[in-house]
């Protein structure tokens, strides 16, 4: 999965390899001119050096040959003092170089953690977009916010954040270990032995790492859960005096998530100590081994070429370090792209036809044929053999006890969720085989709890009309009785209403509603309890803004203050799932059914 997020950004990678390439090579020729340094400053050589031609060298003692022949050469035009000027700026010109690379290998890899983290973020924002209602009935908010949020950093930092190390590292691992070779193969082979031993043990610390990462990526999405129920109850939380219960209850999730992020950081650092011992053991074993061969006559290397070589071995050592450390971050962020992928690989029920049937406005009417439905999970039908026709231009009310399907009813109309048995037509047609952006667009919903974003009023009226005027959302809001209270505000329509609309009442967030359905003009109106939680004097107010939306459209409104919709010209009494009793609200009464018994109780 993480591939896919990287694909875009190979032209990085590509500098970046070269880079590291470069920094090698700079490295190894300021680190080469140690030796003649070495042999300079403490005359550890008085040998007489003859030049080797360039096609002639096979090995590192002829390369070293000639590196000293040259240096003598300059030592004798120029003096000794002068030739260790200019190695040591040759030293220092090459190290600037190996820098330089070192740097830009790594600000190359910059725009990869950014856009990966970027592109990542998108994806689920438009997956959770995209998936139906109903999966959100079944998942905490706040375990979603925590994968979009803790989940995509930790990704960030384990993963794209060592994937430089996994470029640069291996390149300077495997350029370091050729020059090593170079110049001794016998030291060499006898170092290489301890590198599996290293790679077992950061190997098998890490897999262990996975494993407690995604235990404690999972009580994080516990503790965001607790934090966003808290904001949503917090009136509820004080009225009741539940503070020191809602705090021992998150105080306990915050606990056990110390606990376990404890053990991790724990393993986490042991990288560097581990990394460190296993390093200087190294070292050390070579130095005896190394002065062996020294000391032995005829020794295949001699003492500045054996500090040289120690340097480079010693320059080895980090990048295998490196290494190790992103063999303990890899599994960590792993685990947190294992529960980003729960979100990224969710099937979405709601399938998009293949070739659509083209759905140009809403002509004749709307049919319910034998329709069944039962959430996934409960075992209990909500809905059974539902047969209904919502004529164009009617006004259908949808009235029953709390539980009885009404709400799930019309949101099988735009698709929220689709039918298990029956179907549904628009015109004829099978809703499942248009295009579901053209269905929806033919409907406008203003719902018991308003639904407002943080934004402007202006914002909030024109959401999802493109282009709207200012002209067009006035008279929208005038329509909807909200263009006098809007007046009264210090802003007008820039007021910012705050979270959900927290600035305003109930009626007036209701009104705001209202205005953005009127504002879209939808053929087909569904209106969900749109006054039930109002006072008498806003239920008035809205109901006749209601009235004047209502005019010319086909409207399904789901009641429960039966008052409100005595003209429908048909209400449909909803019964424990199925169609108890329908007709005009005079003929209901007059049968003396259930219909009665709720406007009986009601008129109590």
């Amino acid at each position: 999965m993480l591939r896919q997020y990287v694909a875009p950004y190979t032209k990085y990678l590509g500098g970046s390899v070269l880079l590291n390439l470069f920094s090698v090579i700079f490295n190894v020729f300021s680190f080469s001119m140690i030796m003649p340094i070495l042999n300079m400053l403490f005359s550890l050589d008085d040998q007489v050096y003859t030049l080797i031609p360039w096609e002639s060298v096979h090995s590192s003692r002829d390369l070293i040959n000639n590196l000293y022949y040259y240096v003598a050469q300059f030592t004798g035009t120029y003096g000794a003092s002068r030739t260790l000027l200019l190695l040591c700026l040759f030293l220092c010109v090459m190290t600037v170089f190996k820098t330089a690379c070192y740097f830009g290998s790594t600000a190359v890899m910059i725009p990869i953690r950014t856009g990966v983290v970027k592109d990542m973020r998108l994806d689920i924002y438009n997956k959770i977009l995209s998936l139906p209602i109903g999966y959100f009935s079944q998942e905490k908010k706040g375990d979603i916010i925590a994968r979009m949020s803790g989940d995509v950093q930790e990704v960030e930092n384990s993963i794209t954040g060592t994937l430089d190390m996994l470029i640069k590292n291996p390149i300077l691992i495997i350029g370091y270990f050729a020059v090593l070779l170079f110049i001794s193969w016998q030291m060499t082979l006898f170092t290489v032995l301890f590198a599996p031993v290293m790679l077992w043990i950061m190997g098998k610390i890490g897999r262990k790492l996975k494993e407690q990462s995604l235990e404690a990526q999972a009580l994080w999405s516990d503790t965001m859960s607790q934090v966003e129920e808290t904001l949503g109850g917090l009136r509820v939380i004080k009225a009741f005096l539940a503070e020191r219960r809602m705090g021992g209850r998150f105080d306990r999730i915050t606990e056990a998530m110390k606990v376990k992020n404890t053990r991790v950081a724990t393993r986490q650092a042991l990288a560097h100590p581990v990394s460190e011992c296993l390093g200087t053991i190294m070292i050390a074993i070579v130095l005896w081994f190394g002065g062996t061969l020294i000391l032995k006559d005829n020794a295949p290397i001699d003492a500045p070429t054996f500090i040289f070589f120690l340097v480079i071995l010693y320059s080895v050592i980090q990048p295998i370090k490196d290494l190790s450390k992103a063999a303990y971050g890899i599994p960590k962020g792993m685990a947190s792209m294992e529960r980003i992928n729960r979100i990224l690989d969710t099937d979405n029920p709601i399938k998009e036809a293949a070739d659509p049937v083209a759905l140009d406005g809403f002509h004749d009417s709307i049919r319910f044929e034998g329709v069944g439905f039962s959430y996934e999970g409960s075992g209990r039908k909500v809905l059974d053999g539902i047969d209904l026709e919502i004529p164009k231009g009617r006004t259908i009310a949808i009235v029953g006890a709390s539980g009885a399907g009404k709400t799930t009813l019309v949101d099988l109309i735009p698709r929220f969720y689709d039918t298990d048995e029956g179907r549904i037509t628009v015109d004829g047609k099978d809703i499942r085989d248009v295009r579901i952006r053209d269905l929806r667009a033919l409907m406008g919903n203003v719902n018991q709890d308003p639904i407002l974003f943080n934004d402007t009023i202006f914002n909030n009226i024109a959401f999802g009309v493109e282009g709207a005027t200012m002209e067009q959302v006035v008279e929208a809001a005038k329509i909807a009785n909200a263009h006098d209270f809007i007046m009264e505000k210090e802003q007008g329509y820039d007021t910012n209403i705050g979270d959900r609309g927290c600035k305003l009442s109930g009626g007036q967030r209701q009104r705001i509603s209202i205005a953005r359905a009127v504002l879209k003009n939808p053929p087909i109106l569904i209106l969900d309890e749109a006054t039930a939680a109002l006072d008498t004097e806003s239920e008035r107010i809205v109901q006749e803004a209601l009235d004047r939306l209502m005019a010319s459209r086909t409207t399904i409104a789901i009641a429960h203050r039966l008052s409100t919709i005595k003209a429908a010209d048909e209400i449909i009494v909803l019964h424990e799932g199925r169609i108890a009793e329908r007709g005009r609200h005079e003929d209901l009464l007059a049968r003396g059914g259930y219909y009665k018994k709720l406007n009986d109780m009601q008129a109590l």
